[in-house]
């Protein structure tokens, strides 16, 4: 049977977390055409994590009725400091991984290219070419989630670094002595701003004797908070999680503004599960902070926003960069 162009336009995202695996089937035009999603299953070690990663592919292609042959490349994002030459994952914390060569090991089970990069970065090349089309020349991508992270895009080409670990921006110490980090620091960016830091700061606050209406949501030692739920707390008026929440934003505006400062991008765009559900309560603030604490002149012009691609950000990057290295 002739193989024909059309059929060697699907391309594929991967993102790689330290709980969920999701999948994505993309045509050329990086419409999602079909997607699956599986546990990740950590603890149970590499081999069967990779094992999952080709199964939840595999079950993403038969959801579009389509063939593993007709897929010209696979992109995907990993929780950590990578390799993109080589496909190795150099470090994970979240994975427990340390120089696992996943580009190799996947491809063993896959009949197609794999490539391998920063989740960040991954997310940061999706906003790029679905939401932006590829327009500015310098982008910052920010992600608040459990962690945070960034990825850079400088004259329209993804910035590593010499180690490949920049925008590593989560660690960008912020207050000197200030909590401490999962990294071993204090201070850093994502003890004062991501997911896990505000949620710490409401775990202290409620030691110390303040009330929330998150307990009587949840219970008493809030086991299931999610983003959402401080969003649904704050509309309900309740006064200490909007004040944790604002310092978070602060925080997040004094990051954006340095970055502001460093790199002058064009735009920086802030994404990940904690501006998907906060965004209403977070971005003026964030915008308001930068533009005070940025250079006199330097924000001029500077576009900050937030990503409407949520879930599919880390998917859709996978495919951009698919699609970019199938077509070198």
């Amino acid at each position: 049977m002739a193989d024909t162009t059309k059929d060697r336009e699907y391309l594929m995202g991967v993102d790689l977390g330290g709980t969920k695996i999701l999948a994505g089937v993309f045509d050329d035009k990086l419409e999602c055409l079909g997607r699956a999603k599986k546990s990740t299953k950590a603890q149970r070690g590499a081999d069967v994590v990779v094992e999952r990663v080709a199964a939840t592919v595999l079950e993403a292609i038969d959801e579009c009725d389509l063939q593993p042959k007709q897929i010209r490349g696979l992109g995907l994002g990993a929780p950590g400091a990578c390799d993109p030459e080589t496909g190795t994952v150099i470090f994970a914390p979240n994975l427990a991984w340390k120089n696992y060569p996943l580009k190799k090991e996947l491809e063993k089970r896959l009949p197609f290219p794999v490539f391998v990069e920063n989740d960040c970065n991954i997310q940061t090349l999706g906003v790029y070419e679905k939401e932006l089309k590829g327009k500015p020349r310098h982008l910052v991508g920010i992600f608040l989630g459990t962690g945070i992270g960034a990825g850079i895009i400088l004259d329209g080409k993804l910035y590593r670094g010499f180690n490949r670990t920049a925008g590593e921006i989560g660690h960008m110490v912020l207050e000197v002595g200030g909590p401490k980090c999962g990294c071993g620091n204090k201070g850093c960016f994502e003890a004062l701003a991501s997911r896990t830091a505000i949620f710490k700061r409401l775990e202290a606050a409620l030691r110390d004797g303040h009330k929330t209406v998150l307990t009587e949501m949840l219970g008493a030692n809030l086991e299931d908070l999610r983003s959402g739920d401080l969003r649904k707390a704050i509309k309900r008026g309740d006064k200490l999680v909007e004040r944790i929440v604002e310092e978070a934003a602060e925080y997040t505006g004094i990051a954006v503004a340095n970055i502001i400062n460093l790199l002058n991008p064009e735009v920086i765009v802030l994404g990940g599960g904690v501006m998907d559900a906060l965004e209403d309560e977070m971005l003026a603030i964030i915008i308001e902070t930068a533009r005070d604490y940025a250079m006199n002149g330097t924000a001029e012009g500077i576009e900050i926003l937030a990503s409407r691609l949520g879930d599919e950000a880390g998917i859709t990057g996978g495919a951009v960069l698919a699609r970019r290295e199938t077509r070198k």
